[in-house]
């Protein structure tokens, strides 16, 4: 990716205001069609939502982007709205032991209601803020439950594929357990055993970044720093690493560009949760990898470089990513990484999922970084321009899709295409447009504070960064104090 030395803020605000209403129309369309027998809302074709996949995994997106629609824009029709879904359709998922999507499912909604709640957008009823901290609480130990114990206290939350299987998403899905310990929760196991979900959420990281990141020395030396596997196998009986492997990727050996952009986010979010976290909280779990809160910082800072860099150096100029970085015919693009990418290509899809998934962690970390993550964000900002453009937004009143040229599971070919041997496009998917109005979120607010129109590497060389506004460093932030300065 070639990172612009200027963007134009003020006409990216415009654009990023047009993702927020196009986002609420879209809403409003699939609300009006929509029956509960249809299923969860997974991808579309040819323009319309369709149900496939193995679990219900994009219910939460469904009720959340209405959600963020009416939080950002003050539209009480979508809120009312999501909130009736949330409380009808969304407890099953609660305590839904079967998935790895906690995160996904229950924090894009429970929990953005809760956010509305702090930020005075929704009213402040008693009742409603326990109801959805206990969903929550509940959520968060349940994900944690899911948990297969490797030696030294390291361990994963598994997949659905089983104990055996740890994926790269799950790091999004951390964030169910960061909320739930904040909020005070613990889970009790067998003879009443305590568990702190801080340190299943420490250990699942590590045991991420040990296996699911290569990082270019030691077992990784022959790999390329950043690069990034789908899936991580191991040995249930003793807990040894046994292969890696991929279900919507190529292969395990090249990296499946939303799994990539899975670690990168997960990461970056955390990190903004670990750095309000008082240095006795880490201090005080004994964990043999993370003594202090500055090891557990600068083993998340590194990895999540390291999938960032590898990102912008594997994604064609303008920060869009072909679906896999070894997609067997990329060859057959002429010179595919040096020039903008081609969603109407005939041998190769892109997946602007991935991309939206990337842009918000990277406007994230660099937000994080302060002077020292300027590219990082201005790349951020790069992509959500693009994104914004006629090319990739679909302003089309018939498609109930958002962001178009997405991908789901182009091995299986579950992605719609025109005919046999043509390349998925014009299609959307559930989390791509929900995390790209997450995006648009985080832009809206960043974007309200900034006193400067253009951002450019130049005057960033000369102005401190204290004078750039922030948004709230934690982004699922619910308006309480973190546990440790209660």
């Amino acid at each position: 990716m070639k990172v612009a030395a200027q963007i134009d803020l003020y006409s990216l605000g415009t654009n990023i205001r047009k993702i927020i209403l196009l986002a609420g129309e879209k809403s409003r369309l699939l609300a009006q069609r929509w029956k509960e027998g249809d299923g969860a809302p997974v991808f579309t074709v040819q323009g319309r939502y369709t149900s496939r996949g193995w679990t219900e995994w994009t219910q939460g997106f469904q009720f959340g982007i209405p959600l963020m629609v009416g939080g950002l824009l003050g539209e009480a029709d979508l809120i009312e709205y999501a909130e009736r879904m949330i409380v009808e359709k969304m407890p099953v998922h609660i305590t839904h032991r079967g998935v790895h999507d906690h995160g996904f499912n229950n924090v894009s909604t429970f929990g953005m209601m809760l956010r509305l709640m702090a930020q005075g957008k929704i009213a402040d009823e008693i009742w409603k803020r326990r109801y959805y901290e206990l969903a929550l609480r509940t959520s968060g130990a349940t994900q944690a439950s899911r948990w297969t114990a490797l030696p030294d206290k390291l361990g994963y939350i598994y997949s659905f594929n089983g104990p055996h299987s740890l994926f790269a998403d799950t790091i999004r899905s951390l964030r169910s357990l960061a909320l739930a310990w904040q909020l005070g929760q613990e889970l009790m196991e067998e003879q009443d055993t305590k568990v702190n979900l801080l340190s299943r959420l420490l250990a699942h990281a590590e045991t991420t970044a040990r296996w699911n990141v290569y990082h270019g020395t030691g077992r990784d030396r022959w790999d390329e720093r950043g690069r990034v596997a789908h899936e991580s196998l191991f040995n249930t009986v003793n807990g040894s690493y046994r292969a890696p492997s991929s279900q919507q990727g190529y292969s395990p050996f090249t990296t499946w560009t939303r799994g990539l952009a899975w670690i990168m986010l997960g990461f970056a979010e955390e990190l903004e949760f670990i750095a309000e976290l008082e240095p006795r909280t880490i201090a005080s779990l004994d964990l043999p990898y993370f003594h202090s809160k500055e090891e557990v910082l600068a083993r998340f800072e590194m990895v999540t470089r390291e999938v960032c860099d590898y990102y912008l150096s594997h994604t064609p100029l303008d920060g869009i990513p072909y679906w896999d970085t070894g997609g067997p015919n990329l060859h057959l693009i002429e010179d595919a990484l040096n020039r903008p990418a081609d969603p109407f290509n005939s041998h190769e899809p892109v997946d602007s999922s991935a991309a939206a998934i990337a842009a918000q962690a990277l406007l994230r970390y660099g937000h994080y970084l302060g002077d020292a993550g300027r590219t990082y964000l201005a790349a951020g900002l790069q992509i959500m321009e693009r994104l914004s453009s006629e090319t990739y937004l679909s302003t089309d009143d018939t498609h109930e899709g958002l962001l178009l040229h997405s991908i789901y599971h182009y091995p299986n070919a579950w992605d719609y295409a025109e005919h046999t041997g043509a390349t998925p496009r014009g299609e959307s998917c559930m989390w791509g447009d929900y995390h790209l109005l997450e995006a648009a979120m985080w832009c809206e607010e960043w974007l309200q504070k900034v006193p400067e129109r253009t951002f450019t590497k130049e005057v960033a060389s000369k102005t401190s960064y204290s004078a750039t506004p922030t948004v709230p460093s934690r982004f699922f932030d619910i308006g309480l104090p973190l546990r440790s300065r209660r």
